[in-house]
């Protein structure tokens, strides 16, 4: 725990102008970034009596060792670049919403030649037209399927779509005339696309355009006596009013506008956001956040506003955003959403009408979410703090082992020999500091060695950080290390250290991950092992185990480590057979890609031919030129060919064992396999 006047800068350094800057830890990572309009009057309120400070910020100026700040223009700046750090360097006492899971939006993928209907999660792409977020995927689909009978738009995949094109047959939703069927030339591209726009036009919320030509159009049909198509626009009509039903009017027609709702308590808020696009509720989402800062209703509302629109520009920005509670300083935040949409934006507080009753079902919907919430949470951090200190009371730790990484090693028989390492911090997986390692000191299975090189290179690369940062020098301030001065702070590799290690296996593992740390020099980092037999916990220089009760949180934590990096170590290794067992001469052959590598192969159906062949023939090939040619026949006659493989069943030497010819089996996944090649129903991964 440092004391802030350790590193409290001199009054006459802090610039009085707007800026950001940032708290980091004695290991140079960022733990706080923060903005501020007079960086000197901030600053200076982090520097006082420690007892008048609120816990959370005394306890983040405790643990911070320096701080950092960057001068800006405008409070706009400092806004984006406050946005950009936390979101670069992920600072552990800022506020983060997690959203508990990945919203689905209805996409139409404008940008292909054919626009597509689906579900879509995660990152949004360019030229792709996105409504939503939905709650729930059926609800998506559910909309789709009665919009499809008026607007047939094609909904199926590439796979799909390439297989109807060359067969000349269209799928099921083609013959029921809920697709227009595009992959068999019943509509051309230009007018599909524009039956594509007047589906996004009707998602948008412009319903009311073709609910009346509908309707024209069925009067039309009914006088001249078309009583069957009449009777068909009859059910599209109800069709598109089913669809509409299931967003209600909320506020007038062609209102958008996004309403912000912020319930909190001392420890915690929760977040509630209500798209309403062409006056209906298009789309809800929510976020949690423990709040690990001294921190007002406006501060959290910004920084929703942040999250919700940081990647978004054009109409994903709205015209209006309403919240429960404006931002500290109202005007840089709105000037930057005005940037983001590039037109003008309004922030405001609801007061009366149809928009402020809307706001308190947002905010009731945030209580409520916040409620459910602390329900759930309050067993889990319960369970994760008792099982830390489970831990540490059995391995005899001073305090509760807060970053705990484990080490698996995995291969299939001696080969692909790889390892795994994965990290836990407060309880919980931190996935962004898992690192994966190839065996380098050695070749076959040796677990105790894999072990001990996997150790000794994790931790080599952490004393290279200390020293590099100058941690090793006594009471002097060090060189920054490359790449963490104040224009680039992100946290790098290997360069904090965990209060436990654990390893996958028993005693002879774990001493020698105590033997590689002792080489290095290291004696305040704790190490176990956990043996899959019978979950014993095993510790450095003990003859027997420690035995967790099979009810322990502590174990149960253990558990759940070790198997994850089980799962990560598998996963890697299974990757790098894989790409092995897939490997071909024509990956050496310098500018020679993957459509061309195809070509060849079809072309002389085999590696084993295409050696055989002359330049000319090979130049035969579209696409390859004789200096290509060339360099692919040296590449073939340095290669070494194939050992022919021999079927342990008969006896019989098989020919032609490169790329599919007769000789290759088929491994458990379906992929060719050489012959006499481990297929993983052959041996074990460890």
């Amino acid at each position: 725990m440092a004391d802030p006047s350790s590193y409290r800068p001199k009054p006459g350094q802090i610039p009085d102008s707007p800026g950001v800057y940032r708290f980091r830890d004695e290991h140079r990572r960022v733990i706080y970034v923060g903005k501020a309009k007079n960086l000197r009057q901030r600053l200076a309120n982090y520097f006082q009596d420690l007892a008048g400070l609120h816990p959370r910020t005394r306890t983040m100026v405790t643990t911070a060792a320096s701080v950092e700040w960057t001068v800006v223009s405008t409070e706009v700046e400092a806004l984006q670049l406050e946005y950009s750090w936390i979101k670069e360097y992920d600072p552990r006492f800022n506020v983060k919403y997690r959203d508990d899971k990945s919203y689905p939006y209805l996409a139409v993928t404008m940008n292909e030649e054919f626009p597509r209907v689906q579900v879509m999660r995660g990152h949004k792409k360019k030229g792709v037209r996105y409504f939503g977020p939905y709650a729930h995927a059926w609800a998506i689909r559910d909309t789709v399927d009665l919009l499809l009978r008026v607007f047939p738009v094609r909904t199926c995949s590439a796979g799909v779509f390439r297989n109807a094109a060359r067969t000349g047959r269209p799928c099921l939703l083609g013959y029921i005339d809920k697709c227009s069927a595009p992959c068999v030339g019943r509509i051309d591209p230009e007018d599909h696309r524009e039956l594509a726009d007047e589906f996004c036009d009707f998602m948008a919320g412009r319903t009311g355009t073709y609910i009346r030509r509908l309707e024209r159009m069925m009067t039309e049909a009914a006088e001249e006596m078309e009583y069957e198509r009449a009777a068909r626009l009859r059910d599209d009509i109800g069709a598109l009013k089913k669809a509409m039903e299931k967003n209600a009017v909320v506020l007038a027609d062609a209102t958008d506008a996004d309403l912000v709702a912020v319930a909190e308590d001392e420890l915690e808020a929760a977040v509630q956001i209500f798209h309403v696009r062409g006056g209906r509720v298009r789309g809800q989402r929510g976020w949690v956040t423990d709040k690990v800062e001294e921190i007002t209703t406006g501060a959290l509302v910004e920084h929703a506003l942040q999250q919700l629109y940081g990647e978004e520009t054009g109409d994903a920005v709205p015209r209006e955003v309403l919240v429960t509670a404006l931002p500290d300083l109202v005007e840089p935040v709105q000037e930057w959403l005005t940037g983001r949409r590039g037109s003008g934006v309004s922030l405001r507080v609801p007061q009366r009408g149809d928009k402020k009753a809307l706001m308190e079902t947002v905010q009731r919907n945030a209580q409520q979410a916040l409620a459910l919430h602390k329900t759930r949470r309050a067993s889990d951090l319960t369970t994760r703090s008792r099982a830390l200190e489970e831990i540490a009371e059995a391995l005899g730790l001073d305090s509760a082992p807060l970053r705990i990484e484990c080490y698996d090693v995995s291969h299939l028989q001696g080969d692909d020999v790889v390892a795994s390492m994965v990290v836990f911090e407060d309880g919980l997986a931190r996935k962004s500091e898992y690192r994966r390692f190839q065996i380098k000191g050695f070749r076959g299975q040796d677990d105790v060695r894999s072990m001990h090189e996997v150790i000794t290179r994790r931790f080599r690369r952490y004393l290279a950080e200390k020293e590099r940062t100058g941690e090793w020098a006594d009471g002097e301030d060090g060189p920054l290390a490359d790449g963490l001065t104040e224009e680039d702070g992100r946290p790098r590799k290997f360069a904090y250290p965990p209060q436990l290690v654990v390893v996958d296996g028993g005693a002879p593992q774990v001493a020698a991950a105590r033997r590689a740390l002792d080489e290095l020099g290291i004696d305040d980092i704790a190490v176990c092992g956990l043996a899959k037999r019978l979950e014993e916990v095993w510790v450095p220089g003990d003859d027997d185990p420690v035995v967790l009760p099979r009810t322990s949180e502590g174990l149960y934590l253990l558990q759940r480590v070790r198997d994850e990096a089980h799962r990560f170590a598998i996963t890697y290794q299974r990757t790098k057979r894989a790409k092995r067992l897939r490997s071909s001469p024509l990956d050496d052959v310098p500018g020679l890609g993957e459509a061309r590598k195809q070509a060849l192969l079809r072309h002389f159906g085999s590696v084993k031919r295409l050696r055989a062949a002359t330049i000319e023939q090979i130049c035969e090939v579209p696409g390859i030129g004789r200096k290509t040619a060339e360099t692919i026949a040296v590449a073939l006659a340095q290669a070494a060919p194939a050992a022919p493989a021999v079927n342990t069943a008969t006896g019989e030497i098989m020919e032609d064992v490169e790329d599919g010819e007769p000789g290759t089996t088929t491994g458990s996944a379906g992929e060719p396999v050489p012959a006499g090649a481990p297929d993983e129903r052959r041996g074990q991964e460890t």
